[in-house]
């Protein structure tokens, strides 16, 4: 390779490439080097709903970097326990932990190995107080109609953006127009009260919307006097006037404050929006103009705001300084103010410093040049300290530039430079590596590539290399460079091959070489040739691909050729040539040229047209025509400069928009139509607030937009009242309470009054109902429901709209123990004109006292006099519990608990038993009245031995027994000793087996105890007797003993005997499958042991039995009563359900009884020995 090199230097065509390293290059981390933050952190804000914040710093180098921060240019210690530091980054978290506001401040992060230091730009980390307004008291403003007043916001500080809005107590804004104006610092202002502008409720909100924080402040009166004191005779108007014109005045400016004088600066910064405004106090209301002192404003980019009150201008250009001038006049006068507008700029490049690569030897230089306004400082660092401190000799500094000359390898450092003025500072590192190695190629060898016939190939080969490199290409199999018009060699290495043959096919080899040394690496190229002849392909159709395609095929004896039309479909063109004639007041014609439809006919144009003041460059629809018209006549509204364009349609889809036309202004005129929607609200007696839907933009039909609302009480013969408004609200005291009134709203502007207007019948505001009904009566329907009937309010006590009345009802007392209760109030509200009520889930045997009263929409009446009535007696519910505590063969004891709720003195019991064995029979239903009340047990006699029994018990008072609460169990068997029945007291976890340590002739005492019973933990005991024997002497041969005959008869004679009595009992009881025996008791757990001693075990007391069907109430009284509900509550049909229970939800509900509990089933507990 070198003898190529040396030895063909008549080889014109050898591409070589002579880096100069002095720019900024890419080094691979294998090359030492100076570190290079990649990643960092700018302005981060400590949000409280954040759980951390963290502050990033990441560099690169080798070798690797170390990072430490300064923290308000002192050194921050990453040690702290309270962060926590990411590993192989200078990156930290800080946790959202209540300590946050320590941490405020500003960071710089400085990256370091022993070659340099980076340094990163300063971050801020901003922990933002929660804002409020302090607590203060505002003492209430009180001026004459007429005069100037400013409500003060002075919101608090916090993290911008800050909005401000005035609203009153019920969130509704305060209205702004040309009197009425709030600055950008918040302030309210007024150029000239009416009286509509008294209120209590002014109330200033500043709204924080990164900190989700919305604070307001306390809220402000303001009471305006009025002036009328003319003649009583004169009309409204007239006195208006006439206090109106002794205010009369000429405008003075608020804003700026008379104490800036006649000018003031202001400084905005380069690409800002400028807001300039101007606020005058005067009568009659100031307007204001905006200029510019020797120029005009800037077209296009200023807007005037706030009914002129605000010049903005935005993207603000150094063209934009100078002089501006605010004039406020009236027909008394004017007041101006000029504002002297400077524009200033924060640093910004125009020349960056760029890290470089230096070879040993070399020179350099770096430049560091910056614009702002005003003329930023420059400041040179090296390694993160001023240059001062620590220059490399040889080095010539400048404040714009700093160059350098034979460096050698000890002048490798991170050279800084900052550029700040009074609106920020900027910082650039640049990097310098004095780096001397032999080229490293970052591509990998032997790399494969492929292309196409006729295409172009790209081999790579990636470097870095310094000192500067030469780059050669050759072919393998030829070993030469490689020479002609085909070859590009671009800088980073890169073999361009354009016009690929076959024959470029094969290996190739690219060289690096330097002052160091050379290296190699081979490319492998594949050469491909693609033969479809049965398909041609065109991607990324376009119109220019539409034409005639032919397609030929060629054999040694024949050919053959076809041809195919290919037709492309796109949207049309836009229109063309727009053009407005037979212009009128109401119309105009246009007409227009339709472009291109490639190839899909137009269906339809659609016209557009601009014209809204108020957002200009908002294209609206305003009609659309067949695709085969060119020209239509539009009906335009007055008092708009409209400009159109035109869409065309066709089955692609739509064009792009025309050209704009042409500008057409109509000419004003009076409005059209009225404001729609009139409507009335009211917050206090005899008030009126009369809204309306404000005209859009497009139905004002001239300047001066206002609206003549009048108003009189219905049907009088009376003179209407007027007044003039500007907004869409008006607020109207009238002189009685909830009247009706016909309003009607008329809108006017400087060319006349729209058509007339139709009336609407509005009322006043209303007042409370100042009258109580009368409690006829409180007839009791059941124990736990009553009917309530009242006489009405008279119609005129209502003082507004009758909603219905409420019942409100409270218990006082219990009649069966006599105890008393605090006052705690129940409502049922019945809608609607109505004397009657139903009061549902009463507690029986308890008094109630009730009163009623009338509500309308304003609020609830003075409650009528306290009506008391007594509800009777009632059923009680069910025993809380009920036991078996013991059986034998033919006796059983229970035991239960009082009711929950007695509702009435208690008369005694009813306990009812039946037998339920395993079949379809079920025994007799026997009762037995326990008329001791306080009888808590009782012992059943007479029963039949094995089997079993359900028993219910009801407890009863005069009107009646309750539901009953149910338990089952069986009897013992001849011979069995008794025990005790266990609910819930023992677990079975497993099977019972005898117990094997006993002695023979030994008692022993069990001791089983109940953990849940409710009154009674008594302790049973069963005394088992163990027997055993010994057998010695058994192992003779047992068959020749006497006795042992003698037991195997008998044993044979009681089989027999066993099997007819089990013949005779099948017979009797009956057959039944094992399936139904399974149905009747279905418990698994009692399958599983049914081959022990264990008692039959019941998992639900209200199982259906299969046989009787016959009554288990006999002729016990009825608990409910028969009534029909339909009528309780709102009128509504499902206000109650079935049984009476009261479904709907009414304020201050109680328990509306204790919920049903089963008796538990239980099982006679085996002890086998």
């Amino acid at each position: 390779m070198g003898m190529l090199l040396s030895g063909r230097g008549l080889i014109t065509s050898l591409i070589f490439f002579l880096l100069k390293f002095s720019t900024a290059v890419d080094i691979p981390l294998s090359v030492q080097q100076v570190p290079t933050i990649i990643k960092q952190s700018k302005v981060q804000v400590a949000f409280p709903f954040d759980e951390y914040f963290q502050i990033e710093c990441e560099a690169k180098g080798n070798p690797e970097p170390t990072f430490s921060w300064s923290k308000d240019d002192k050194p921050f210690d990453l040690s702290d326990p309270r962060i926590i530091v990411s590993n192989n980054s200078g990156t930290f978290r800080i946790p959202n932990e209540g300590h946050i506001s320590h941490f405020q401040g500003k960071y710089r992060c400085f990256a370091s190995n022993k070659l340099g230091i980076a340094m990163s730009e300063e971050m801020e980390f901003i922990v933002p107080n929660v804002p409020k307004f302090p607590k203060e008291k505002i003492d209430p403003l009180e001026v004459e109609e007429g005069d100037p007043i400013v409500l003060p916001c002075n919101p608090p500080k916090g993290l911008p953006p800050l909005h401000i809005y005035w609203m009153n107590i019920e969130l509704e804004h305060i209205e702004q127009d040309e009197r009425v104006y709030m600055s950008q610092k918040g302030d309210l202002y007024f150029a000239n009260v009416e009286e509509k502008d008294s209120r209590n409720d002014y109330c200033c909100f500043a709204a924080f919307p990164r900190l989700r924080t919305i604070v307001q402040k306390m809220p402000m009166k303001l009471t305006v006097n009025s002036l009328k004191h003319a003649n009583d005779s004169s009309s409204s108007t007239e006195i208006g006037s006439k206090a109106n014109s002794i205010k009369q005045r000429k405008p003075r400016l608020l804003l700026p404050s008379p104490e800036s004088g006649s000018e003031s600066s202001v400084t905005i910064l380069k690409g800002d929006t400028l807001l300039l405004e101007c606020f005058a106090e005067g009568l009659p209301t100031p307007q204001v103009d905006w200029n510019k002192m020797g120029g005009d404003l800037p077209k296009g980019r200023e807007t005037k705001e706030n009914y002129g009150k605000t010049l903005k201008i935005e993207n603000v250009s150094y063209r934009d300084k100078g002089n501006y001038r605010c004039t406020a006049n009236n027909f008394l006068g004017s007041a101006i103010h000029d504002f002297h507008v400077i524009v200033e700029e924060p640093p910004r490049w125009t020349k960056k410093p760029q890290s470089g690569v230096y070879s040993t030897g070399s020179s350099g230089i770096l430049l560091c040049e910056s614009e702002g306004e005003p003329e930023p400082a420059i400041k040179w660092r090296v390694n993160g300290f001023p240059i001062e401190r620590n220059p490399f000799s040889g080095d010539v500094i400048s404040p714009r530039e700093i160059s350098f000359t034979n460096v050698q390898p000890n002048h490798t450092a991170v050279y800084q430079c900052e550029a700040s003025n009074v609106h920020g500072t900027i910082l650039a590192n640049a990097n310098i590596d004095v780096v001397d190695v032999r080229p490293l190629i970052q591509t990998a060898d032997e790399e494969n590539y492929a292309t196409v016939v006729g295409y172009s190939a790209f081999l790579h080969c990636e470097f870095f290399a310094s000192p500067e490199a030469i780059v050669s290409w050759q072919k393998v199999e030829e070993a030469k460079p490689l020479e002609g018009r085909r070859y590009h060699f671009h800088e980073n290495g890169t073999l361009q091959i354009s016009e690929t043959t076959e024959e470029d096919a094969g290996s190739y080899s690219c060289w690096v070489e330097n002052a160091k040394g050379k290296t190699a690496v081979t490319a492998n190229l594949d050469i491909r040739i693609i033969i479809d002849g049965a398909n041609l392909t065109i991607s990324n159709v376009t119109v220019e691909d539409q034409g005639v395609y032919s397609c030929s095929a060629h054999t040694a004896l024949d050919s053959t050729a076809a041809m195919t039309q290919v037709t492309v479909l796109d949207v049309p063109d836009p229109p063309e040539n727009l053009h407005l004639s037979e212009r009128q007041n109401r119309s105009v014609r246009l007409t227009w040229e339709a472009g291109d439809d490639h190839n899909s006919n137009i269906s339809a144009y659609i016209i557009e047209f601009e014209g809204n003041r108020e957002e200009p460059g908002r294209w609206e629809e305003l009609t659309r025509v067949q695709g085969e018209e060119t020209t239509v006549m539009l009906s335009l509204a007055p008092y708009v400069r409209y400009q159109f364009r035109v869409i065309a349609v066709n089955e692609v889809g739509r064009s792009q928009p025309s050209q704009p036309s042409d500008h057409h202004e109509t000419p004003p005129a009076a409005p059209d139509k009225n404001p729609q929607n009139i409507r009335v609200q009211a917050s206090q007696p005899k008030e009126m607030i009369i809204k309306w839907e404000p005209l859009k933009p497009m139905e004002q039909n001239g300047p001066g937009l206002e609206y003549r609302v009048t108003w009189k009480p219905q049907g009088a013969p009376v003179e209407w009242e007027e007044e003039t408004v500007t907004n869409h609200t008006l607020r109207v005291m009238t002189s009685a309470v909830y009247a009706p009134y016909d309003v009607q709203v008329q809108a006017i502007n400087h060319l006349g009054s729209g058509p007339e207007p139709q009336s609407v019948i509005l009322y006043s505001g209303e007042d409370y109902p100042d009258a109580a009904p009368v409690i006829h009566g409180v007839d009791v329907i059941n124990s736990t429901l009553v009917k309530v009937t009242w006489s009405t309010i008279p119609k005129e006590r209502v003082h507004g709209h009758l909603r219905g009345y409420q019942v409100n009802w409270w218990k006082t007392k219990s009649l069966l123990d006599g105890r008393t209760y605090p006052k705690e109030v129940n409502i049922l509200r019945f809608s609607g004109q109505r004397n009657y009520g139903m009061v549902p889930s009463l507690d029986a045997f308890s008094e109630f006292h009730l009163t009623v009263l009338a509500y309308n929409s304003k609020g609830a009446g003075p409650e009528s006099e306290a009506y008391i009535f007594h509800t009777p007696e009632g059923v009680p519910e069910k025993p809380t519990f009920l036991k078996v505590i013991k059986v034998d063969k033919d006796t059983a004891t229970l035991s239960w608990g009082l009711p929950k709720k007695l509702n009435g003195n208690l008369t005694g019991y009813l306990l009812q038993y039946q037998i339920i064995n395993d079949t379809y029979e079920i025994g007799e239903l026997n009762d037995i009245n326990i008329t001791t009340p306080s009888k808590p047990s009782w012992r059943l006699s007479n029963l039949n031995a094995t089997t079993k029994y359900k028993f219910y018990l009801r407890a009863c008072t005069s009107k009646g027994c309750g539901k009953p609460i149910t338990e089952e169990s069986s009897t013992l068997g001849e011979g069995s000793k008794r025990v005790g029945k266990i609910s819930e007291g023992v677990n079975l976890t497993q099977k019972i087996h005898p117990v094997e340590t006993f002695e023979p002739g030994a008692e022993h005492i069990v001791r089983l105890l109940t953990k849940n019973w409710v009154d009674n933990n008594s302790i049973f005991e069963d005394v088992i007797e163990t027997r055993g024997r010994e057998y010695a002497g058994l192992y003779d041969d047992i068959s020749t003993q006497g006795w042992f005959i003698g037991l195997m008869c008998a044993i044979a004679l009681l089989t027999l005997m066993l099997l007819t009595v089990c013949f005779v009992k099948r017979n009797k009881g009956g057959k039944y499958s094992v399936k139904e025996k399974e149905d009747l008791h279905p418990d698994p757990e009692v399958q599983s042991v049914k081959d022990e001693t264990f008692g039959e075990y019941s998992d639900s007391d209200e199982k259906p039995l299969k046989g009787s069907l016959r009554s288990l109430n006999r002729d016990m009284q009825a608990t409910e009563s028969a009534d029909s509900l339909v009528d309780y509550g709102e009128g509504d049909h499902g206000l109650f359900s079935e049984d009476g229970s009261f479904i709907g939800a009414y304020a201050g509900s109680k328990e509306k009884g204790s919920v049903e509990s089963n008796g538990s089933s239980t099982a006679p507990f085996p002890l086998r020995a």
